[in-house]
């Protein structure tokens, strides 16, 4: 979802951004984006908060932060149950691994193809109950 993958960027970016900003000399501080410290600590963090929400978070609540904003939450496609931790563990790796493989096929093909779910999870509107 893009509300999650654009939190998970963003916090990465921070805290690079924090772990980047050197001293210049007195008083003044130096942002060094270039620096590896300010790229490791970036996509250690974006990865960090990425599996945290995908995996951790929705295997509590069963639903991540973005998924809770637009009403959704991901179940068991066999019988809509509680998804566990290693499907969904499964589902975020196949998430990356959809991401490097299949998204620049699709972009050099212009195909139509869409993202198929490789670990029996399915992504439904939550229901009211009241």
């Amino acid at each position: 979802m893009s509300l999650d993958a654009l939190f998970a960027l963003v916090s990465g970016i921070i805290a690079g951004t924090a772990s980047a900003v050197g001293q210049a000399g007195q008083d003044v501080a130096q942002l060094q984006p270039a620096s590896p410290a300010f790229w490791g600590v970036a996509l250690g963090t974006a990865l960090a908060v990425s599996f945290t929400n995908h995996v951790v978070l929705t295997t509590v609540t069963r639903t991540s932060l973005g998924k809770a904003v637009a009403g959704l939450r991901v179940v068991r496609s066999s019988d809509g149950r509680r998804a566990g931790f290693v499907r969904l563990l499964g589902r975020w790796l196949f998430g990356y691994y959809w991401l490097i493989v299949f998204v620049p096929l699709h972009l050099a093909t212009d195909s139509d193809v869409e993202q198929q779910d490789a670990v029996g999870v399915r992504i439904v509107r939550r229901t009211v109950r009241g």
